[in-house]
């Protein structure tokens, strides 16, 4: 009978942009929503590229050129009190506008419930749902470690967010308590299990017993990965390095030269599926702070170099890690080869650093969301 229960249950999930941290927090819950019912059904939709296709694109390349070309603009834009109050109307009139694509779309559906990995298709969903009176439930689900102000929504029956410094921020916001649930940033399941490093190594050509430095930069490969590379090669120790370019072409040309003219064992790929054993290989990362590196980071344990965080919420998940004291930050890099080195050489802090990580950890929260879903109950071992 609950079996059947829950086929019945319609779920629609929504997320922002195809190549994101959000779609993948979207598949992570999808992904144990089938573990726990596998035949619910739980399409995934791009809710705000559903609405604005046009203004989808437009708005990805404003912002990927801001953070490029003057990232203090957009830091100061970030969840800013007075921004957020001078585009108050912008942002309503986009809700209001979205019905026309929000309406068919619950319509075609019929969902019992919409879980959002993104602030704006929440908006967007909630607005429909208070405007026209919808009978569902709403859940937003969190990516990054800072709450940003346009997740403030009434109609939002639950939010999901990645700490306890999180939820207090919420409430700060004015969400009652018992709309937040402490389950953290969705991944993929596979960040749950152990990994047999002797194989994995064997297989990589990577001796398990050296030091391993993984390096990435996001998925198009973003931040000053061939400089931080040119610096490590001249710490004098032996150690590895795996680097995940992404798709930048051109930091994939400038590691394979460095690589080329150093006795240090370097490995370089564009993509990697098995991000998983790669960090389980790994002394620490040198990285960006997104909100899914982070979480899969702190899921395996994993030290954290922090390097060009992007200003915003990239920044914020920084503050968090170095707060309490999983990551270090490198604001100058001509520092870099100087702070890694001293990393190298302390094994104790390194010890510290990585109990701190799995202290903060929350590799449950895919599951954790799918049970909240289904009405099923927590394990309080994962909260």
């Amino acid at each position: 009978m609950i079996e059947d229960k829950h086929k019945k249950r319609r779920i629609l999930l929504m997320y922002i942009s195809r190549v994101s941290g959000h779609r993948q927090a979207t598949v992570a819950i999808k992904k144990s929503l089938k573990e726990l019912c596998p035949d619910i059904q739980a399409p995934t939709i791009n809710g705000f590229g559903h609405a604005y296709p046009l203004v989808e694109n437009i708005v990805n390349r404003a912002y990927m050129s801001v953070i490029k070309r003057t990232p203090k603009v957009w830091d100061y834009l970030y969840d800013n009190p007075k921004v957020i109050r001078r585009t108050e109307s912008i942002k309503n009139r986009i809700y209001k506008s979205s019905e026309k694509k929000i309406g068919p779309l619950l319509e075609r559906y019929k969902p019992d419930m919409v879980v959002c990995t993104q602030a704006f298709p929440c908006g967007m969903v909630a607005h429909y749902k208070r405007t026209h009176h919808v009978a569902l439930k709403l859940i937003g689900v969190l990516t990054d470690f800072a709450p940003h102000g346009f997740w403030i929504n009434e109609g939002i029956d639950y939010y999901i967010v990645p700490s306890e410094d999180t939820k207090e921020r919420f409430m700060a916001k004015g969400v009652s308590e018992e709309k937040i649930k402490v389950y953290g940033i969705p991944i993929q399941p596979k960040f749950t299990f152990p990994v047999d490093k002797k194989n994995v190594g064997e297989k990589l050509g990577i001796d398990v017993n050296i030091p391993t430095i993984l390096m990435m930069g996001g998925g198009q490969g973003l931040g000053p990965m061939a400089s931080i590379l040119k610096s490590l090669v001249k710490i004098p120790l032996y150690f590895q390095v795996i680097v995940l370019a992404g798709t930048n072409k051109k930091i994939i040309k400038k590691i394979k030269k460095i690589s080329e003219n150093t006795n240090k064992k370097i490995l370089v790929f564009d993509f990697a599926r098995n991000v998983d054993e790669l960090m389980e290989l790994s002394t620490f990362i040198i990285t960006k702070t997104g909100g899914m590196t982070t979480a899969e980071s702190l899921a395996k344990g994993l030290p954290m170099v922090i390097v060009n965080p992007i200003p915003g919420q990239e920044m914020r998940n920084a503050d968090f890690l170095v707060h309490k004291g999983i990551g270090i930050r490198i604001n100058d890099l001509h520092d870099i080869e100087e702070e890694v080195e001293i990393l190298l050489r302390s094994p104790e802090r390194l010890s510290a650093m990585r109990q701190a990580a799995y202290e903060h950890a929350k590799p449950y929260a895919a599951l954790d969301i799918a049970k909240l879903i289904l009405n099923q109950p927590v394990e309080e071992s994962h909260v």
